[in-house]
């Protein structure tokens, strides 16, 4: 199997389901409301909602990265607006973080596995330091919208 192969199980389970630590980030997601998504039950703590909007954002940064776009932060900011909190527009958001899954995981299946080691841009980490990094930016947000759903 591909190393390449390998990382894309892992950003799927942690995308998904199936890993060994716990909820994946839709498991996380599942189950919540827009007006619980929108709602602050720790003071100063980003919501729900800005959790999954920021995790779409850096895996779409990822996903440039990994097509050459040497990109500091992601085109829509490292914490979008959240833009209303009615259930459609919450529809939208959790669409957008399914949508940068799919074009996350088609990256990298795309990539070349010798090309994992090298820097994605002067200055860059490597491919296979960025992607691991992604996979734990997700379950560590996967965690926090755990912890906030229990609130």
């Amino acid at each position: 199997m591909r190393e390449l192969d390998r990382i894309a199980d892992q950003i799927k389970r942690a995308h998904e389901g199936g890993a060994w630590h716990g909820p994946s980030v839709s498991e996380a997601l599942n189950g919540v409301s827009a007006q619980r998504a929108a709602g602050r039950p720790i003071s100063g703590a980003h919501s729900i909602w800005e959790l999954a909007l920021h995790i779409a954002a850096w895996r779409h940064i990822a996903t440039l990265r990994l097509a050459g776009q040497p990109v500091l932060t992601p085109p829509e900011g490292a914490w979008p607006a959240v833009p209303g909190a009615d259930e459609a527009a919450w529809d939208d958001a959790r669409a957008l973080v399914e949508l940068r899954y799919r074009e996350l995981v088609t990256a990298v299946r795309g990539f070349d596995d010798q090309q994992l080691d090298s820097p994605l841009a002067e200055g860059f980490s490597s491919a296979y330091v960025t992607l691991h990094g992604i996979i734990h930016h997700d379950l560590y947000h996967a965690g926090q919208i755990s912890l906030l759903k229990k609130s």
